[in-house]
């Protein structure tokens, strides 16, 4: 399999649920041989992080985790060992023969509840303290809607109306981080598939980032600045990986729905949410996010 690709794309789709389970037994028993993340790409969510993340994954010297883009190991299975995180990396030979003329080979994964999620980041501080952040925002008004669109098509959201989903929004979340404090092993529903508005709360948790890490561990940018202007933003990027200077075969943007406008009393509740939000973002990133200015979007 070559390392940089993954087993949805090399992998009939009958045969998936076996070739990953095949890979995961195999992972564990070469951990020790396997790779360490040297970076990782926390969030948002339907911010642009699957374009990075194909983007990253083309760079010779960056390696990807061979079956998702993300393992959800500081989230969701916390639990389990830093084994079982480990074996979903490449081989450490593999990727260094993949990379032979090019620097040492690092790899990385891209999960977007990283950075959302009320524990990850003090895990992945507490386990990987040296590790480089990359966060990637977006219009939080676009984000929530398009995140709803995104939930809804994958049958994790059943409120057809965008409106009344944020009014449930705090009753849904209520109680939810106590209990998952309380039990590891416990995967909120509310909390990952419906957290329209609270997921773009930006500074709240890029605070929290801030906390836990060094400066110059964590990258922030905006997918605005990215698409308008991709290969000035990705040379940002790969310097502060500390990677080659690259230029990928394409840009896309990935994952995108199209669909109705947003409807004008959402518009209207989330732009009066992230006024204040905007201006304290303002105040982590020593600058105003791009879509202050920029004339937001109707998708």
């Amino acid at each position: 399999m070559p390392v940089n690709a993954s087993i949805r794309k090399l992998v009939p789709p009958p045969l998936q649920p076996l070739a990953r389970s095949t890979h995961h037994i195999v992972g564990q028993a070469t951990s020790g041989l396997r790779m360490m993340p040297s970076f990782l790409v926390i969030g948002g969510q339907r911010c642009g992080t699957t374009s990075i993340f194909k983007s990253l994954s083309e760079h010779p010297e960056v390696m990807r985790p061979p079956v998702e883009k993300g393992i959800d190991y500081f989230t969701l299975h916390y639990y389990r060992s830093m084994t079982w995180y480990r074996s979903h990396f490449p081989l450490e030979p593999v990727a260094r023969a993949r990379s032979h003329a090019h620097r040492k080979p690092i790899a990385f994964e891209a999960c977007t509840y990283y950075m959302f999620h009320p524990f990850a980041l003090e895990r992945i501080a507490a386990d990987l303290p040296d590790i480089k952040l990359v966060a990637m925002l977006r219009d939080p008004v676009e984000r929530a809607f398009s995140a709803y669109k995104h939930e809804l098509a994958r049958g994790f959201e059943t409120e057809k109306d965008f409106v009344k989903a944020l009014e449930l929004e705090d009753t849904r979340l209520e109680g939810e981080v106590e209990r998952m404090r309380s039990d590891p092993h416990y995967e909120s529903h509310p909390h990952r598939h419906q957290a329209y508005r609270r997921r773009g709360d930006y500074a709240e948790q890029l605070e929290r980032a801030f906390t836990l890490f060094p400066t110059d561990q964590i990258h922030v940018l905006e997918s605005e600045a990215f698409f308008a202007s991709p290969q000035t933003e990705f040379d940002k990027l790969t310097d502060f990986l500390g990677l080659s200077p690259f230029t990928p075969e394409r840009f896309d943007q990935h994952n995108a729905r199209p669909g109705p406008p947003m409807p004008e009393a959402a518009r209207t509740l989330l732009e009066e949410h992230y006024r204040p939000q905007d201006s304290r973002l303002a105040e982590v990133l020593g600058r105003e996010p791009a879509w202050v200015h920029g004339s937001r979007g109707h998708g």
